[in-house]
């Protein structure tokens, strides 16, 4: 175990789980709506909305690249806001929820 690392007990786990539940889940909106306008002003011509798989009017590099940029959104956002939870509860608890 380096340095860096926190000690967690067993009860800051399950404490922590449905602040991290909750978290994940507005990290999920949150990243939607990010990609939403990022895809709205990004996109070339009038659609604003992003090509799903299975839309055969989009060619696979399209839709390649609208999921690889709502995936990259997606991770960011949620380890944002899983550190940003997780360091909350370390404040007000005294113990770091993570391994």
């Amino acid at each position: 175990m380096s340095t860096s690392e926190k000690n967690t007990s067993t009860t800051a786990k399950i404490l922590y789980r449905p602040v991290g539940l909750i978290s994940s889940v507005v990290a999920g909106v949150v990243a939607g709506q990010i990609f939403k306008q990022v895809w709205k002003h990004a996109a070339p011509g009038d659609d604003a909305d992003a090509p799903k798989a299975l839309e055969s009017e989009y060619d696979l590099r399209e839709i390649l690249i609208a999921a690889t940029v709502q995936g990259a959104i997606f991770a960011l956002v949620k380890a944002l806001v899983s550190r940003g939870g997780a360091k909350a509860f370390e404040r007000w608890t005294g113990e770091w929820p993570g391994s």
